[in-house]
């Protein structure tokens, strides 16, 4: 360990140095001009500097003076907080030929905003700008911008767009004039010239779940750049986004560099608002000391806390990143001693314009005695210039990050950096806006503690989804699938009245991706089984009906802890039984737990009477009861989930079940009633049977000891249950109640003003995750205006991209649908397809199994059976509309009424989609599956369902009589006082 003296002292002097530069203001808090009188704007007012940056987001978008004049109106008209140059602006221009002017000055205002921090369009602004900072003694590193790729062609231009540029610029550079400092650091040779990429934008279906075939596609486009970077002489750096990505990139880095052996240029970014970093760095220099090599590591601060902290917290996974800026600091410097400790191995590149983590890094090099060449600053362009130009004089190597790019895609890159600069813990604004202290700037970052969050026990969350970068997981998940294939073929028996009865006839369960297996066979029930069931049933009942709503609760959080113990074998047989891929199969049992957790709360919560109004000498109560005997009737496509939180809402509320599982998915059936059992479900409460539709499930309903019916499945089916339970009978005791759900024909709208790389996306998760085999998928696409074209070019690219096969492979995304029948209605609907409309695409998928590709129509009649049939297949059918009011009134021309979205950045849009798309789940600039408990609560109207929301605080009442008893507590004049 090096002993450092008094390193404190000759960071505050060195910080002096640089703090004498906060008079020479950087551009864009110079409010002189007007784009830092616009940001000294936004940094005063939060609401102006949301709705500032929203509209600078969705500008590049809008094709016409009408699009953004008026959105300007939409995004300021009424913003007290808007400068009044824009208030007063706002009334002239909409009027005459000034939209046409105003649209004009709006673009070229908003460009001259992303010139401050993007370098350039192509590479050829990109050398102009390279040539220019050499002559002024600064090096360059260059970025091209395009966060997220969704297709292998655009993978694949992403990575021409590097090849071209270094062979371009390689000529060029090599007649620059020669600069000392720039071309050496303490090692030797340095290239003139860098290149920072993103692992993540070459290669679409990037994912950890698909953890060696992601590296194997991923190095097969990183090989070129590093042939063409060795050939050309130019460095590069690996640069980090998300953290879910940051084990995949860090190990595709060091293979990728040990195929290279003989390239010595290498780099790597980590980032310090990372709770792991440190491991990550002393990792990597343990890689690299082992394989006697050095590369550079940038040091930078991160640069997606905000997403990171939503999107971690949104999943229910520990936070990766320190909350506190100051531990962020703290960690920076933390890892700076580290690099400056190991420079032997690493070449410390310090990405910071903070002058604390700069005079640290100086301060420590001094006593280390390392060279002024062997450290690296580097600084982002448009940002710090007065610092960057005052390091160099100091004698460090200085190199400017350049991200180059189009606007469109460029606008995530400045809305960052807008967001950086104008937060109050930047250090620019404090540094340059706030004229802050030199004690304040120059103080060593005092972690804080921590927050902890304690999980009450009343307190509802939802299960967090399984985290496939962890190594763990994945090797569980492999475990699992083999586990449960040994599995196969082995029999299951009913269960009625807490005894497991086998029969000689027996539904058996094959794989879908491949009929050949058989997953299981379980035993087929008949009307005398059913009539049993029933018996035990009634026989259970008043003991059950009695248990208290806690204890009731319990048994349903005892059962989610067995869901918790076999949460990986029911994902694998899920995988196996119904063809959902790793991530789907895991979010059903996800689900399934969610049901149990957030019932057993509810019926907590409804279990306790409720004293009515405030009536002198009289007592009101209200409290529910439980109808009686339910039979669930489950489907396939959420065999876990949906049965789960039927079976288990109608438990927790008092009644005993008769269950009757898909025939597709009964050993999974079979799976949920062990897990109830196990957590000590008294017998004749639940019971388990499987078998056909016809004769056990219409047999039930008709019934005379059914009181009510759960049911999930298609609209013929549901109406017939309906009809059959509304026909009373002798003997009958009550109405028998149906709570039904039964599919949709969901729409999703797109306007154009939607930002594409998240419309391609969500659309394309909610039409093909599972094949389109959820009621929530969407069917139906309708476009408003000229985005139509663009968009449906990207989706069929990024269609083009997916992987099909089997299931249990961690890279497929397109599965088998559940059989052949449903198979054929897919081919057939096809079929009709192609005489009602045009075929856009179509993708053939082989197998042993049932596969149906992928098929896009357009021009599609919003009355033809194309649009208005539920398929339940991976078909889309696009829909023009000229407006948003002939979109909703397309979208809403349908017999189903359950999901529906829209992809907007317009608020007057998304405004009317709110008030008159009706569907019971609406999803703004998202997915339109994946509907959360207890945050979506989820269910539709019309031909979709009665209008009950599973997940939802009005569930349980479905499965309940209200009661209400009244009582006259006066007795001869005398009362109790209330």
């Amino acid at each position: 360990m090096k002993i450092y003296g008094d390193l404190e002292k000759r960071i505050r002097e060195i910080g002096r140095g640089l703090y004498g530069l906060a008079g020479d203001v950087p551009s864009i808090f110079n409010k002189r001009r007007w784009m830092g009188r616009l940001m000294d704007h936004a940094m005063k007012d939060a609401e102006f500097r949301l709705n500032l940056f929203r509209y600078i987001d969705v500008l590049p978008s809008l094709k016409t003076s009408d699009l953004i004049v008026g959105l300007l109106q939409e995004y300021f008209s009424g913003l007290p907080g808007a400068p009044l140059i824009i208030r007063k602006g706002i009334d002239r221009i909409s009027r005459g030929f000034m939209p046409v002017v105003a649209s004009k000055m709006i673009k070229a205002g908003v460009r001259s905003i992303a010139g401050q921090f993007i370098a350039g369009e192509d590479h050829h602004d990109a050398i102009k700008v390279l040539g220019t900072l050499w002559e002024d003694g600064f090096a360059g590193s260059i970025d091209f911008l395009g966060e997220e790729v969704l297709s292998d062609k655009e993978a694949g231009q992403y990575m021409l767009r590097y090849l071209q540029l270094m062979e371009t610029l390689a000529p060029v550079a090599a007649k620059w004039n020669h600069d000392a400092l720039l071309e050496n650091d303490d090692k030797g040779q340095l290239p003139r010239f860098e290149i920072s990429f993103k692992v993540t934008s070459l290669h679409s279906q990037l994912d950890p779940v698909n953890w060696d075939g992601s590296i194997a596609s991923a190095k097969e486009s990183i090989r070129p750049i590093v042939a063409t970077a060795r050939s050309t002489k130019a460095s590069l750096c690996f640069d980090m986004e998300q953290y879910y990505c940051k084990d995949l990139v860090i190990e595709t880095f060091k293979q990728v560099m040990e195929e290279f052996g003989d390239y010595p240029y290498a780099g790597i970014a980590i980032q310090a608002y990372l709770k792991e970093s440190r491991t990550d760095l002393l990792g990597l220099i343990a890689w690299a000391r082992k394989k006697k090599r050095r590369v550079s590591v940038r040091l930078v601060k991160g640069a997606y806390h905000d997403y990171e902290t939503v999107y971690n917290m949104q999943k229910g996974w520990p936070l990766p990143v320190f909350e506190n800026k100051e531990d962020t600091d703290n960690n920076f410097e933390v890892l700076t001693r580290i690099l400056i400790e190991n420079a032997e191995f690493v070449r410390p590149v310090i990405a910071t314009h903070n002058i604390r983590s700069i005079s640290h890094a100086i301060a420590l090099g001094e006593v280390s005695n390392l060279p002024n060449n062997a450290l690296e600053f580097q600084m982002l362009h448009g940002m710090g210039e007065p610092l960057r130009r005052q390091l160099k004089k100091m004698g460090y190597r200085i190199r400017v990050y350049l991200p180059v790019g189009d606007l469109l895609p460029g606008m995530a890159y400045l809305v960052r950096r807008l967001l950086e600069n104008t937060s109050n813990v930047s250090f620019l604004r404090g540094f340059f806006a706030e004229n802050r202290s030199y004690d304040e700037i120059i103080n060593p970052p005092e972690p804080k503690p921590h927050r902890t969050w304690e999980k009450l026990p009343v307190e509802f969350r939802n299960e967090p989804p399984l985290d496939f970068s962890r190594a763990e997981n994945r090797e569980k998940m492999r475990e699992a699938l083999q586990s449960e294939r040994e599995a196969f073929g082995k029999r299951y028996p009913i269960h009625i009245d807490g005894k497991d009865i086998f029969r000689e006839k027996e539904i058996v369960s094959l794989n879908p991706a491949d009929l050949e297996e058989i997953v299981g066979r379980v035993s087929s029930t008949d009307r005398n089984d059913a009539e049993q069931a029933a018996a035990a049933a009634v026989k259970a009942w008043d003991s059950w009906r009695s248990t208290a709503p806690e204890d009731r609760a319990d048994f349903l959080f005892r059962t989610a802890a067995e869901f918790r113990k076999r949460r990986f074998e029911l994902a694998a047989l899920e995988v196996y039984e119904v063809g959902k891929t790793w991530k789907d199969a895991d979010g059903d049992i996800v689900e399934a737990i969610d049901y149990l957790e957030f019932y057993g709360r509810e019926m907590i919560r409804l279990g306790r009477p409720v004293n009515l109004g405030h009536y002198p000498g009289e007592s009101n109560s209200y409290f529910y009861e439980p109808r009686g005997i339910c039979l669930v009737i489950s489907p396939w496509n959420f065999p876990l989930a949906i049965s789960t939180g039927m079976v288990a809402a109608a438990l927790v509320s008092g009644n005993c079940v008769i269950f009757k599982p898909s025939g597709f998915s009964p050993v999974t059936g079979r799976r949920l009633v062990d897990a109830f059992k196990d957590a000590g479900l008294p017998n004749g409460v639940l019971q388990y049977l499987p078998g056909p539709g016809q004769e056990v499930g219409e047999y039930l309903v008709t019934h005379k000891a059914v009181d009510l019916i759960a049911f999930t499945g298609s609209k013929d089916v549901g109406l017939r249950l309906i009809k059959l339970a509304a026909e009373t009978s002798e003997g009958r005791r009550n109405i028998k109640k149906v709570i039904a759900e039964m599919g949709g024909k969901n729409a999703i709208i797109i306007d154009e003003t939607a930002e594409l790389d998240e419309t391609v996306k969500g659309v394309l998760e909610s039409a093909l995750e599972f094949q389109g085999q959820k009621c929530s998928a969407c069917s139906r696409v309708i476009t408003v205006g000229d985005i139509h074209d663009e968009f449906l070019g990207r989706l069929r690219s990024a269609i083009e991209s997916l992987r099909a096969g089997l299931p249990e492979d961690p890279a497929t995304l397109i599965g088998p649908v559940i059989d052949n029948s449903a198979l054929k209605k897919i081919q057939n609907f096809i079929e009709v397809g192609k005489k009602e409309a045009s075929l856009f695409f179509s993708r053939e998928v082989d197998g042993k199994g049932f596969f149906a590709g992928p098929v896009i129509f357009v021009g599609v009649n919003p009355s033809s059976a194309l649009a208005q049939e539920e398929i339940f297949g991976p078909v889309i059918a696009v829909i023009r509309a000229q407006d948003i009011d002939e979109a909703i009134e397309i979208a809403n021309n349908s017999q189903y009424a359950l999901t529906g979205g829209i992809f907007s950045r317009n608020p007057l849009n998304i405004n009317k989609a709110c008030q008159r798309f009706a569907v019971g789940n609406l999803y703004i600039n998202r997915k339109i599956t994946g509907a959360l408990v207890g945050r979506q609560p989820f269910g539709g109207s019309g031909m979709s369902g009665v209008g009950s929301k599973a997940g939802g605080p009005d569930y349980l009442l479905q499965f309940m009589n209200p009661r209400c008893i009244a009582e006259n507590m006066m007795r001869r004049g005398f009362a109790p006082i209330s």
